[in-house]
């Protein structure tokens, strides 16, 4: 049987903002975020992406998606989408794969309606329509300058301008999705044929990322797109040690020893976690023995006195032999942003660093040396076993 093909073309050299599709909104890759959508959509057989960079290729490949590599000509800035999609056609053909149906989804748009993608495919499917894109409602009255840079009205008459009411709306690509026959791509060469049809979506979703302040705008927007409350689906657990196992304050005595305050809670979570199998690392810059000792008390490993800390991270997970974005990462401070742009799921506690918050995926509910790592604890643990059982259960249920 013909399949349903997600194509998500993601070539590397973005002039307008470098590097755009592994730069990350909500603290996940551009080109994840597409994977994970066309994933959902339950309409959806096959997830490809269509790259000439091998570090795109290889994130991509860790969340799921099949690659096909683009040759240079047709990853250039003149080249069209469709070359890409006729490509990857032909590419899947030579696989054996007999597509029916493509669906286009471009990674500069952070904020895919999963739904609504999938009213597309069965718009296409139920044979309806032909093509079938996401676009907004408007009512917007749209000029242009003409000769000498006067505005000329385009969609409506300057002269007698009708209520909102009066008048029909007009529908405005945001750029997300495009839902199409394989068959009639092949034989139009591009995107719009046959009957073509709208999807709507809301406003909100349509944000389409081609400057360096469209980027700022979608970091902004993401905690109110993504469920900060979900389940962390993860094979280990990383955290950094001051301001998230402590509460960043440090007890000093007169004899210069120090001492730090941490959360028997966080113990428990840690306990739990070491009981599901999940392993769990202590990652610090600082050289101090109460880092060392609170570790050896949790059971669990510890490097700390590190300066790269990223490098340490890739050395212990590659020891582990868990890809990168497998991993949940806690930290609080700069010194951490390098770990949090390495993995999957970057944390943050409430309160971090500004620039933390805006390279986490989550930020939890509660603080660092107060619960922040049970917090932590609880979502891994929900994301690894049925919803119906508490933390506690799931632990000791675990081999």
């Amino acid at each position: 049987m013909s399949e349903v093909v997600a194509v998500i073309p993601a070539r590397g050299g973005s002039k307008g903002v470098p590097r755009k599709n592994l730069r990350r909104v909500g603290g996940i890759p551009l080109v994840a975020r597409a994977i994970d959508a066309a994933t959902r959509c339950p309409a959806i057989d096959r997830v490809v992406v269509s790259t000439d960079d091998p570090v795109i290729a290889a994130v991509a490949a860790e969340w799921g998606a099949e690659i096909v590599e683009r040759p240079a000509e047709l990853a250039g800035d003149q080249a069209s989408s469709e070359t890409a999609l006729l490509h990857v056609l032909d590419e899947l053909e030579r696989r054996g794969v007999d597509v029916g149906i493509v669906a286009f989804l471009q990674a500069t748009s952070p904020f895919v309606d999963v739904a609504a993608l999938g009213e597309a495919v069965e718009l296409v499917r139920c044979r309806r329509r032909d093509s079938v894109f996401s676009a907004v409602e408007t009512y917007g009255f749209l000029w242009a300058k003409g000769a000498g840079e006067a505005a000329e009205a385009i969609n409506h008459d300057a002269a007698a301008r009708p209520r909102r009411q009066d008048r029909a709306p007009h529908y405005l690509e945001t750029g997300a999705f495009y839902v199409l026959r394989a068959a009639g791509l092949r034989a139009e060469g591009h995107r719009f044929f046959g009957s073509v049809g709208i999807v709507e979506v809301a406003p909100h979703t349509a944000l389409e990322i081609d400057t360096e302040a469209e980027l700022v705008v979608a970091r902004a927007l993401s905690p109110l797109h993504d469920a900060a409350a979900a389940p962390i689906d993860v094979d280990a657990v990383v955290t950094d040690f001051d301001g998230v196992h402590t509460d960043d304050t440090v007890m000093l005595a007169q004899d210069g020893t120090e001492s730090v305050t941490v959360s028997r809670e966080d113990g428990m979570g840690v306990a739990l976690l070491r009981r599901a199998g999940v392993p769990v690392l202590i990652l610090s810059s600082e050289q101090n023995p109460v880092v060392a000792a609170r570790a050896a008390k949790l059971g669990v490993e510890v490097r700390h006195g590190i300066a790269d800390k990223a490098a340490a991270l890739r050395d212990w997970a590659d020891g582990l032999g868990i890809p990168l974005s497998r991993i949940a990462y806690l930290g609080n401070d700069v010194n951490d942003l390098s770990c949090l742009e390495l993995v999957g799921w970057p944390v943050a506690v409430p309160g971090a660093h500004h620039g933390v918050l805006a390279a986490a995926r989550v930020v939890l509910d509660r603080p660092g040396g107060a619960g922040a790592v049970r917090d932590l604890a609880d979502r891994v643990l929900a994301g690894r076993a049925p919803a119906s059982l508490d933390p506690l259960t799931r632990a000791l249920e675990a081999p």
